[in-house]
């Protein structure tokens, strides 16, 4: 759009509801601030500039609130009295003549940019006032739009509603558009004559009205306006974000055997053709390409998996864990700040971490990096082509050449060149008869033990 445009996005509640030691729009929907969210929505709505009103915890809402694409800037609200007067907190940013502005909430993750485009070309085709309101089957307690010939007339809370009003389903979200033209004007005139002697942004469609202006109402899905008050409410929008990011994916291509099971991040990419499988959860910074196979019970973290890669079950990768196309993390197995060459298979109870697996190289069982000192990291890095045997033990910093032969049970200290074979354990020996007399001697202090009598 070519309107500028400035959003006011009110962060300032206290959190008593949440009843949380944080700001309530700190907590996490889909792993990232609740504000985030809000603020992704705001952008792809063509929005560069934003006033965030804070309260408690402000650096760390401001923070949250600043993502790539949006000049964020932060105003104190000291007193709470009331939603028009917690915008006018933000009145020095208003005061620059944007030609829209937007007021929306910190607390509203599930919003996207739908319902703000709407309201701004509202403002576009010439209303001073665009409210984004929902429709419902549970209208009790919110604020109703009265509207009549697509002229939006009063909202109307509850309390002061008639039978009849009472009875319309279009409720009020409480996010709106204000001709930003004359917010300063239009938000100087709500006054507080009512019961709890706060300003409230409602009033601003019969004060346009009054001046001769136009206010209407757009509509936006209920998911979207939901706010979010407490855990309960917090753990239903995880949910509803959860279902909708999943319902794209698999619409995208991505089969998921079981999608209800399957967690993602904000953040979570995957490719056409790659299958989940059930009971995976997906932390944030995860790309999966392409007919990659993620099995039951695995958990990514931070990492990259490459096309027709596979992993789990029962994996477990870290962040800067890296897979290549055709390689195999399999059961038990856990991977951190490594990089999984192309077809190299690392299958069973084994730990790969600060390392460089080659092409084709092939794990055993049992198998650690030991790559921590108690002080510092170290790495492991493993040529192509190499067999390390079961229960093998790679003390880092240690290099293994291409097409080396690891012998199960090792403990490599040093560097073990290309096509060499490496042992690095005791050799066997074998005592006859030993075994007997060891468990006579077991036996016979066990009886020592037993109570007599």
């Amino acid at each position: 759009m070519e309107r500028s445009c400035l959003a006011v996005i009110l962060a300032a509640g206290e959190s008593t509801r949440m009843k949380s030691n944080m700001s309530k729009v700190l907590h996490k929907v889909a792993n990232r601030p609740m504000i985030a969210h809000v603020m992704e929505a705001v952008g792809r709505a063509d929005v560069a500039s934003a006033a965030v009103v804070v309260g408690r915890d402000a650096e760390k809402v401001i923070r949250a609130a600043t993502i790539p694409g949006i000049e964020v800037e932060s105003y104190l609200q000291t007193e709470r009295l009331g939603t028009g007067h917690a915008v006018l907190a933000a009145r020095e940013a208003i005061a620059r003549g944007y030609d829209d502005i937007l007021v929306a909430y910190g607390d509203v993750p599930l919003i996207t940019e739908a319902p703000l485009i709407a309201a701004r070309q509202g403002l576009a085709a010439g209303n001073d006032v665009v409210v984004i309101g929902f429709h419902t089957d549970r209208p009790t307690g919110y604020g109703r739009l009265i509207v009549d010939d697509g002229e939006l007339l009063a909202i109307r809370e509850e309390k002061d509603a008639t039978e009849s009003e009472r009875a319309i389903n279009w409720c009020n979200s409480g996010l709106m558009a204000i001709n930003g033209r004359k917010a300063l004007d239009l938000l100087g005139r709500i006054g507080n004559n009512n019961a709890k002697g706060e300003y409230y942004l409602t009033d601003l469609v019969e004060i346009v009205r009054s001046l001769g202006g136009h206010a209407i109402a757009v509509d936006a899905p209920e998911q979207e306006t939901m706010g979010c008050n407490n855990r309960a409410e917090l753990a239903v929008v995880e949910r509803l974000w959860q279902e909708r990011r999943r319902h794209e994916l698999m619409l995208s291509g991505v089969t998921m055997i079981a999608p209800e099971t399957v967690f993602l991040s904000y953040d979570t990419k995957i490719g056409r053709d790659a299958i989940i499988e059930p009971n995976v959860v997906f932390g944030p910074g995860v790309s999966i390409e392409g007919a990659a196979v993620i099995h039951s019970f695995s958990h990514i973290e931070g990492a990259e998996v490459m096309a027709e890669a596979e992993v789990g079950p029962y994996a477990r990768l870290r962040p800067g864990a890296r897979l290549a196309e055709h390689s195999k993390v399999g059961n038990f197995c856990e991977v951190k700040k490594a990089d999984i060459g192309v077809g190299a298979k690392v299958n069973h109870l084994t730990y790969i971490g600060d390392s460089i697996v080659g092409a084709g190289s092939n794990i055993g069982a049992g198998t650690i990096t030991c790559n921590y000192d108690g002080v510092n990291k170290h790495e492991t890095r493993i040529g192509e082509r190499v067999f390390v045997g079961s229960n093998t033990a790679l003390v880092a910093p240690v290099s293994i050449g291409d097409d080396a032969l690891i012998a199960s049970g090792s403990v490599i200290t040093a560097d073990v060149p290309a096509d060499a074979l490496a042992f690095g354990r005791a050799r066997q020996e074998i005592k006859p008869g030993r075994a007997k007399l060891i468990r006579a001697r077991n036996m016979a202090i066990k009886a020592a033990k037993q109570p007599k009598g």
